[in-house]
């Protein structure tokens, strides 16, 4: 929390320190403010390297404010403690914890050293600080490189300083070479030959290193722009090139930890830089003054905005230089860029103004010679070339392009394909020089940096963000380092599509074009095609063989198969990119995988070949070699490619299936044995196939495997086998099925035991099967799914015909329910016989003559027949579950696969193979349930229910009386009956109840009649019935008897309604003629009819007689 506390205290030191700077410098305190060199306005000074004692000193004093100088302060004091100017000698700061640092030291601090006043332009480099000072903390808050020094390190150590970028000396090009040397020898690189830009070289000849110092020099220019651009003039000591030499050559294991203070912000930045690109400090210095000289006297003029191998010319002499070699090799350097930039590849065409090309060229020329005609002549002639070339050259760069105004850019290093080569000169110091698979720790602040070139460059974010994601693919290809190749792909996804570009930039990119030698000679190439196929080509040639190239490095192959994939999106939107808009990504990824299929399976080929095969067939080590080959691809490429294309894996081990097979049909074709070959080839390559298949059907769905599977040339190995396992299924099919039918004939249905309470039959039944099973997973051959598919229909079916015969003789429930009497109306006198028709009625139906008629099985039969089917159903999973345990067991290849790839052989699953039975003796529950619950109601408790409920009259015979007897035939279910089938025969008898009381109600015959006012006493007896059902929560769900009530409790409803609302509501309905027509009260015509024809009521009588003729009733 403290570390928190004190950088948010820094943060907010350092905003506040702006703002009062700004407050000062744009305020009316200050008569006058100088700007530094290169700076047009205050945004262009970077404000926290600007001492605020400078400022304030000046504004007390009323003066003129020169930045340059204020800056210069800064620098001249970073490294000294702030005190409070109270002007106390006692008084110091301490960068340690005094309390944990122990007693105070005993010695006095060392003296203060005393700094000279530097010259105009030339201020003082940041020095290392004295032992026992610390740089303020303000200071190091605005700086965006943090401070290396320690918190925890006392400034008294007298611990060795490791090299800092301050301690390097100015060393020459023989310096460089022997650094470049030492880093070469510490460095294992990698060739990159196959990698090279799609780029000319210069007519000029320049090369990389000419590139990189012309880069560093518009670095230096752009960071005057802003005036950050300091001289340093500091004397090296002489031994701090050897130092140098030995951190360039330490390990890389060893810890480097600087220890010495860093300049802060852009000057420090610079520093880094200068490092990072191999700049000496002398041409450092040699730049910096010369393009500080150079704009003198330009008032208004931006550093960046001139013409600087120029300007370089003009203001940097030959005294300068050590001997003149250098500086003739610098001249010539100038003078290549310049021809480069405003000849060979200018922003700008000549036009009209074409001959001045030939002139400048002869210009360039004359400088060139000088240098070899006698020293005053020569001099001269330098000169005077010098002021021509100014006249010519500046007003050409100086001409308007890209949207900007004359004379505001300066278009001498612009032109392409020159400003992408500087560009990724630039891009390079992103890497630290030390471990080049590394990015410096200021990458962001760089590259933030190299957004000011790219007003001079001509680089939009798409020109950088390829050219970065070039250099960073082509420095994970020399290092191996997997960090640099994820940047590289993320700078690749930054890379705007066409469509994501504004109109300009698209115009300036379609205009990017050059010429290079390729493949097919000389192609005319855009900018993204330069950059982009060198990297999709080079990604191509390692994926086309990846079981090669990335055997032990599966992440890196991800990381360029998405940089393959991002390339070639990039470059199909380009007009006339060579390869064919029809392939797909699809069909990319399938090429890498068919080419490096091959060249692994050659070489498979080569090395069972070497292998002395005295006991084996080479054809049974080559499947071995191949399934160990698939399993490897499977597991660590395919996931790899499948993101990609999600059948990747299919289209891999169908490849390798084919392959195979090719190898495989001559020996097919001859065996007509079984001899050791055939025994000892035939299974592994029934096994790779099988496998084969089982990685197909794993990697996608089955509609798709079942597309690739029709194109596989299957071995068909297994087909012999199994025919002959076919036919020994179909044989003891047929005898599990006399089984079924004599264990049903032999039935008694007694419960075995007291705890098993179903029948004996469904276990011999289940002896069979089983028996049947194990002597199919005895037998010792291959086998296909059809087998077995076989053996479970068989099964089914023999369990389906053990149900069926279950519920065969079962009587039907419209045998036990007594026909409907017919209907009569209501007859006001009393003790007359009865209406009744003999044709139409028979009493002796229900009793006597249908007794005879059907076999009525008793309620503890039913329930041990139930408890039977049950414990059949129960079993059921339990037997699927092991048949497909040992089928895996026995054939390892077919977890995956649910269908067979013969396509003769009907699907099955592994959760469906017993549907037929279980919806069979599901039936058969259903069926039995229905029917004990209509035998209890209708044939058991006939009389007290059907016959006897509400006679004479409703208050003389409730409902109450039938529920004893009701209870009891309840009780004997319950005894019997197995626990999961409770309430399905509950259920069943309470709906043959309610089936029972509707009757009454409705069909209760001439003997009963019923009021309005009998409504309330007919819910009181619904309301009885539910409850005893329902059972005070013992019995069934309180919702269940709900639903099962709602259809009495609408009769009971209509029955309290008035005559005249009844016949008016059947009226509205259509009468007899419209029986399946809903009235008002929301009951169909029957309903209503039957209501009206057991209404005690005068008026319902004669509405009866009139509408519908029905004769009279006994009362």
């Amino acid at each position: 929390m403290d570390e928190e506390n004190e950088l948010e205290l820094l943060q907010r030191y350092r905003r506040d320190r702006r703002i009062l700077l700004d407050f000062l410098l744009s305020g009316s305190l200050i008569k006058k403010v100088v700007m530094p060199p290169g700076a047009v306005s205050l945004d262009d000074v970077d404000l926290d390297q600007v001492s605020v004692d400078y400022v304030l000193n000046c504004a007390k004093k009323g003066g003129m404010l020169e930045l340059s100088e204020a800056i210069r302060d800064y620098h001249d004091h970073v490294g000294l403690p702030q005190m409070n100017n109270t002007g106390s000698a006692g008084e110091f700061f301490l960068v340690t914890d005094n309390e944990s640092s122990g007693s105070p030291p005993k010695r006095a601090p060392p003296p203060v050293p005393e700094f000279m006043p530097p010259p105009a332009y030339t201020p003082t480099p940041v020095l290392t600080p004295p032992p026992d000072l610390t740089p303020p903390v303000a200071d190091i808050a605005s700086s965006p490189v943090a401070s290396s020094v320690s918190k925890s390190m006392s400034f008294n150590s007298t611990q060795v300083r490791e090299l800092t970028i301050d301690d390097i000396e100015d060393f020459d090009d023989d310096d460089v070479e022997e650094v470049d040397n030492i880093r070469s020898s510490r460095r294992n690189r990698n060739d990159a030959t196959d990698l090279a830009l799609g780029l000319p070289s210069f007519v000029t000849g320049i090369s990389d290193d000419d590139l990189r110092e012309t880069a560093y020099e518009i670095l230096l220019a752009c960071a005057g722009a802003s005036g950050g651009l300091i001289v340093p003039s500091k004397e090296k000591k002489k031994d701090k090139k050897s130092k140098l030499m030995r951190k360039l050559g330490r390990s890389r294991s060893e810890s480097i930890t600087s220890q010495s203070q860093q300049a802060p912000g852009l000057v420090g930045l610079l520093e880094s830089m200068r490092v990072q690109m191999e700049i000496s400090e002398a041409m450092d210095i040699r730049t910096r003054q010369g393009l500080l000289n150079a704009l003198s006297g330009k008032v208004g003029k931006r550093m960046d905005a001139l013409l600087i191998p120029l300007e370089l010319l003009c203001c940097i002499s030959r005294t300068e230089f050590s001997d003149k070699k250098a500086f003739i090799r610098w001249q010539k350097r100038q003078l290549n860029i310049l021809e480069e930039g405003l000849i060979n590849h200018p922003a700008i065409g000549f036009g009209e103004s074409g001959r001045k090309a030939s002139e400048l060229r002869i210009l360039l020329a004359k400088i060139e010679e000088s240098e070899f005609l006698p020293p005053s002549t020569g001099e001269l002639q330098r000169v005077e070339c010098l002021r021509s070339l100014r006249e010519i050259a500046i007003p050409l760069a100086e001409r308007a392009a890209r949207g900007d105004l004359t004379g505001e850019v300066c278009h001498w290093a612009d032109g392409y394909y020159l400003n992408v080569r500087l560009y990724e000169k630039l891009l390079l110091s992103v890497f630290d020089m030390l471990d080049e698979g590394k990015l410096t720790e200021e990458v962001e602040e760089i590259l933030e940096l190299l957004k000011s070139t790219w007003r001079v460059l001509g680089i939009t974010e798409t020109i950088h963000y390829t050219c970065y994601a070039w250099v960073l693919f082509r420095q994970h290809v020399i290092t191996g380092d997997q960090g640099i190749l994820q940047h590289a792909i993320v700078q690749l996804k930054k890379i705007p599509l066409k469509e994501q570009r504004g109109a300009q930039e698209r115009i300036h990119l379609k205009s990017l074009r050059t010429k290079a030698e390729g493949e097919m000679g000389s192609q005319d190439m855009s900018f993204l095609q330069s950059f982009l196929s060198p990297i999709q080509k080079w990604a191509d040639k390692q994926l086309r063989d990846y079981h090669l190239n990335f055997a032990e490095r599966p992440v890196t192959m991800e990381n360029i198969v998405a940089v393959a994939m991002i390339s070639r999106r990039l470059l199909l939107e380009e007009p006339d990119v060579v390869h064919s808009t029809s392939i797909t990504d699809r069909d990319q990824i399938e090429s890498y995988i068919s080419s490096s299929i091959k060249n692994e399976f050659a070489r498979i080929l080569q090395a069972v070949d070497k292998v002395d095969m005295k006991h084996e067939h080479p054809l049974t080590l080559l499947a071995e070699e191949c399934k160990k080959f698939l399993k490897k691809d499977s597991t660590i490429f395919m996931p790899i490619l499948s993101q990609r294309h999600p059948q990747a894996t299919v289209v891999s081990a169908s490849l390798l299936h084919r392959l195979y097979g090719n190898k495989l049909k001559p020996f097919l074709d001859v065996a007509e044995h079984l001899t050791e070959d055939v025994v000892s080839v035939f299974p592994a390559a029934d096994n790779l196939e099988q496998y084969i298949i089982a990685i197909m059907t794993s990697a996608c769905e089955e509609e798709a495997v079942e597309v690739f599977s029709k194109k596989l040339a299957l071995y068909q190995i297994e087909s012999i086998s199994g025919t002959l396992v076919l036919r020994w299924v179909n044989s003891q099919l047929g005898r599990i099925l006399g089984w079924v039918e004599r264990s049903i004939l032999q039935e008694r249905w007694e419960p075995i035991s007291p705890q098993q309470r179903h029948g004996s039959s469904i276990v011999e039944v289940y002896r069979i099967v089983e028996e049947t099973v194990d002597q199919f997973f005895g037998l010792k051959v291959p086998m296909r799914s059809s087998e077995l598919s076989s053996l479970f229909r068989g099964v089914d079916n023999a369990f389906q015909v053990y149900a069926n015969n279950v519920v065969e003789k079962l009587a039907s429930k419209e045998d036990l329910i007594p026909p409907a009497p017919v209907l009569t109306r209501y007859k006001k006198e009393a003790g007359l016989k009865a209406f009744v028709k003999k044709e139409l009625f028979d009493p002796r139906l229900p009793d006597e003559k249908r007794s005879i008629e059907i076999d009525v099985l008793t309620t503890p039969t039913l329930c041990v027949q139930l408890n039977t089917l049950y414990y059949g159903i129960s079993q059921l999973n339990k037997l699927e579950d092991s048949i497909w345990e040992r089928w895996t067991r026995k054939k390892p290849r077919d977890k995956f696969p649910k269908k067979s790839m013969d396509e003769k052989t009907k699907s099955f699953s592994q959760k469906d193979s017993f549907d037929g039975s279980r919806q069979s003796i599901n039936a058969a529950i259903d069926r039995i349930c229905e029917y004990t619950g209509t035998k209890i109601v209708f044939w058991d408790l006939r009389v007290p229910f059907i016959d006897g409920l509400y006679k004479p009259s409703v208050s003389l015979s409730r409902l109450e009386a039938v529920i004893e007897p009701l209870d009891m035939e309840l009780s004997q279910l319950c005894t019997i009956i197995v626990e999961p089938l409770r309430d399905r025969i509950v259920t069943s008898l309470l709906q043959a109840a309610l089936d029972g009381l509707l009757r009454v109600l409705l069909d209760g015959g001439s003997s009963r009649v019923f009021s309005t006012a009998d409504a309330k006493l007919f819910e009181e007896d619904l309301e009885v019935l539910k409850e005893f059902f329902i059972s005070g929560g013992d019995g069934l769900p309180r919702g269940v008897v709900e639903n099962q009530v709602a259809r009495a409790r609408h009769v009971i409803k209509l029955l309290g309604y008035e005559t005249r609302e009844l016949i008016e509501d059947l009226k509205s309905a259509g009468g007899l003629e419209m029986q399946s027509s809903r009235s008002k009260l929301g009951a169909d015509s029957n309903t209503l009819l039957r209501i009206l024809c057991h209404r005690s009521d005068s008026e319902a009588s004669q509405f009866l007689k009139k509408q519908y003729k029905i004769p009279k009733s006994t009362v």
